[in-house]
């Protein structure tokens, strides 16, 4: 027995409370602990869409767990637990808390290797791998026409919730009055400050010509700064080096219950997020 086993808390001593903005401080310092780059800002961003919980040994935060409603699914998100506590059932506690809250929908979330036992426990099942680029961003010509600024949300709400099947009209305006929105014939995409720079998604798109286009104009925004990208697909993978941007892990993408997407003329080619998809 070492002597972290000897300090940390019993799972008994451990309660679960709704999270509210006042526990953004400590998720950040759990998020720092798991080596995410998520500052106050990006898990506010989260908490817009979500409710969930956090676990408390006393006053500090040794857990976390959000579940975001999008209509017909859920993402389950932002799922830590402090490496003091880890082992004790804990992060089973935080998971069936947060089941619970998007019961009677389609349940997705992004899982690390850590997690993934878990995960698979519960019943989610893998549909697919995302791949994180990021790196210094190198300006780059689109092959078609792309524009920035102002556009129609609610048709872009549309294109989104078709590939998607999500309901995020509330996220997307929360992106858009602080980020950049990008348009091109066949997709839009988003550009906002996260993390330790900037990210670009949702990236959105009918072909990989639109989702091209989109992500070297977003480059090219963002020339210099630090960019990631979550891509649904390691398809596009060679074009980001182009850009700038390296391949450096993932994650495992999982629902419950597992079921053929709809055929859709658009397809998500870069996550939002891995937790907000």
């Amino acid at each position: 027995m070492t002597m972290d086993t000897l300090n940390s808390p019993s799972p008994q001593q451990i309660t679960l409370a709704p999270f509210g903005p006042e526990h953004i401080a400590g998720a950040v310092r759990l998020s720092q602990q798991a080596g995410w780059p998520h500052r106050a800002e990006d898990w506010a961003l989260t908490l817009t869409t979500a409710q969930g919980f956090v676990a408390l040994d006393g006053g500090q935060i040794v857990g976390t767990a959000l579940c975001s409603d999008f209509g017909d699914v859920a993402t389950l998100n932002m799922i830590i637990v402090d490496e003091a506590c880890r082992g004790r059932g804990l992060g089973r506690r935080l998971m069936d808390a947060i089941i619970a809250l998007g019961q009677g929908k389609t349940l997705r979330l992004v899982a690390t290797a850590d997690g993934l036992p878990l995960y698979e426990k519960l019943g989610f099942v893998a549909h697919g791998q995302i791949h994180q680029y990021q790196g210094i961003a190198q300006a780059r010509t689109p092959e078609q026409p792309v524009k920035t600024g102002r556009a129609d949300l609610h048709d872009l709400t549309k294109i989104d919730q078709s590939a998607s099947d999500m309901s995020r009209h509330h996220l997307l305006e929360q992106i858009a009055a602080t980020g950049t929105v990008l348009t091109t014939a066949g997709g839009f995409a988003m550009l906002r400050e996260f993390g330790r720079g900037m990210v670009v998604g949702p990236v959105v798109a009918e072909d990989a010509i639109a989702a091209r286009a989109l992500i070297d104009a977003a480059a090219s925004q963002a020339k210099g700064k630090f960019l990631r990208i979550d891509l649904t697909s390691d398809a596009l993978g060679g074009h980001m080096e182009t850009l700038g941007l390296t391949h450096v892990g993932g994650g495992t993408a999982m629902q419950m219950p597992a079921h053929a997407p709809h055929p859709t003329p658009f397809k998500t080619f870069a996550l939002v997020s891995q937790a907000l998809g």
